[in-house]
């Protein structure tokens, strides 16, 4: 009994301490987003003290934790759903029940989660892919990838790169009566690293080139090799996201050495001999002035991590690794950022890297916007902002697709 009230008596604590901590003024909604912030990060206490006395991974509790929002393929008056398997990898289709004389878009999304946790079946990525499908009569499919650490770098990005090359056969776009020049690659958060770096891969390989007509990136991660970009600095504790869970989950894509957690947060992991890949995320050379503020570039520092990660310098990890060369193919390319995410910059630097090169790129800024708000539409906290951030990407779907 006085475990248990030592318990509660800490957590009562921790909520209070994690409730009044300073989130932007500027933020909609500002209690919910508390509520929502505090949670996680209480979560995020909880599953570093399970982890220190042996009880539980500080992962799984994350990915326990979505396991609860996975919903069943439900077919309703517009859109039949149903699970399968694509080069035996799991699957959700949602086929468009009205008929249409010529053929239909086609979106693929691949869900987020940090690489360890989600599903392209939970509630809040049913409901976005459900509506799509509804909106814009198009096939959708939903990607449920191999999870880190069990499945590391890179079984999720192999995982995505087999579903679409399937998809994207003549049989399998005839069968489902898609359009092969209207097909679009999306994904949010991790999911938006995959997403970049697929529609890489694709568009320079000369079968597929011709096939993606598109790219939607929303608040993606696209890379680590530098870890103290301005909006790191800015958002380390969030709201949603800090900069401890982010690298604590996203380094076991990587590997579960957490000797690799420790450095990448001192921005000292990357290896000798990778100076070079540095002016592709040097951001006081990408960045708006807006953005730089009173902060000084500081390049990472080299060869402090005795163990050897060959995926830190690899592109197909880190989409902004590629050279220009490579970007100058990439298609029509949407990208939505939000002003207190920490993985804002990720995304003003690849922006300003596609335009240099010629790549046709809409980009929708979220003032006062905070990450992960797409997963908030249901459930028992939602967020309006959710709400906006779905309903501009849907619209540029339909205007551009």
């Amino acid at each position: 009994m006085g475990y248990k009230a030592l318990c509660f008596g800490f957590s009562c604590i921790l909520f209070a301490y994690c409730l009044y901590s300073p989130i932007p003024e500027n933020i909609e909604e500002p209690w919910k987003v508390r509520y929502v912030d505090t949670l996680i990060k209480v979560v995020s206490r909880m599953a570093t003290l399970f982890e220190n006395i042996g009880l539980m991974k500080y992962e799984k509790i994350f990915s326990t934790a979505t396991a609860f929002y996975i919903t069943q393929a439900v077919s309703d008056e517009n859109i039949t759903v149903i699970d399968t398997d694509f080069s035996n990898i799991p699957v959700r289709l949602y086929l468009p029940k009205k008929k249409l004389e010529r053929k239909r878009p086609a979106v693929i999304y691949i869900h987020g989660g940090v690489f360890v946790a989600g599903s392209c079946k939970m509630k809040a990525h049913d409901n976005l892919n459900r509506l799509t499908s509804n909106k814009l009569g198009a096939v959708v499919v939903g990607i449920d990838y191999r999870l880190a650490p069990q499945h590391p770098f890179p079984a999720a990005l192999e995982d995505c790169v087999s579903v679409i090359k399937f998809f994207l056969q003549d049989s399998v776009l005839a069968k489902y009566k898609v359009d092969p020049s209207r097909i679009c690659i999306m994904g949010d958060s991790s999911g938006g690293t995959l997403a970049a770096t697929v529609t890489q891969l694709l568009r320079n390989d000369p079968k597929f080139k011709n096939r993606i007509k598109a790219q939607a990136l929303i608040y993606p991660g696209l890379q680590m090799i530098d870890t103290f970009l301005p909006s790191h600095r800015e958002y380390e504790h969030g709201p949603i996201l800090s900069r401890d869970m982010m690298l604590k989950l996203a380094s076991l894509y990587v590997t579960n050495d957490s000797s690799l957690i420790q450095a990448l947060l001192r921005n000292e992991h990357m290896p000798e001999g990778s100076r070079h890949l540095f002016k592709f995320v040097n951001w006081s050379d990408f960045l708006p002035e807006k953005y730089k503020k009173n902060h000084v570039y500081i390049e990472p520092v080299l060869g402090k991590l005795n163990a050897s990660y060959p995926a830190l310098v690899d592109s197909r990890l880190f989409p902004l690794l590629v050279n220009d060369s490579q970007l100058q193919n990439l298609p029509l390319t949407y990208i939505l950022t939000c002003e207190h995410d920490l993985l804002r910059d990720d995304s003003f630097i690849y922006i300003t890297r596609l335009r240099n090169v010629g790549v046709q790129v809409v980009h929708d800024h979220m003032e006062g916007g905070i990450h992960g708000v797409l997963s908030f539409t249901t459930g028992s906290v939602v967020l309006h902002l959710g709400f906006k951030i779905r309903n501009r990407y849907i619209r540029w779907l339909e205007e551009n697709l």
